[in-house]
């Protein structure tokens, strides 16, 4: 038998975590997610990392193309041409870019 003392914790059969109120990380598909980052990393090899926060009049620009991937999909075709990806993540993507600057917008 283990000798106890009086400055230690005392065995729990379960720990215990604080995450209450905290943002749910689990909770994003993790496929889709893999997605989305796939068109990022498309994006950046074709152009550069971080080029979309420099693209002039850009909000307008990933608005237009936000659509277009949109309409491409309910239009049927799934995958865009050029890259092979989804075309929802590609519309994901713009839509996050267009989420990004409004956020900066607010700051």
């Amino acid at each position: 038998m283990a000798k106890s003392c009086k400055n230690c914790a005392p065995r729990v059969e379960e720990g215990v975590k604080s995450d209450s109120g905290k943002l749910r990380y689990d909770l994003v598909p993790v496929e889709a997610l893999a997605e989305v980052v796939k068109v990022l990393t498309f994006g950046a090899q074709k152009y550069a990392d971080d080029n979309w926060k420099i693209v002039s009049d850009a909000e307008k620009r990933y608005t237009a193309a936000s659509m277009r991937h949109g309409e491409q999909y309910r239009a049927g075709e799934v995958k865009d041409v050029e890259s092979g990806l989804n075309h929802l993540a590609h519309r994901i993507c713009c839509d996050l870019f267009r989420l990004q600057f409004q956020l900066e917008r607010e700051l």
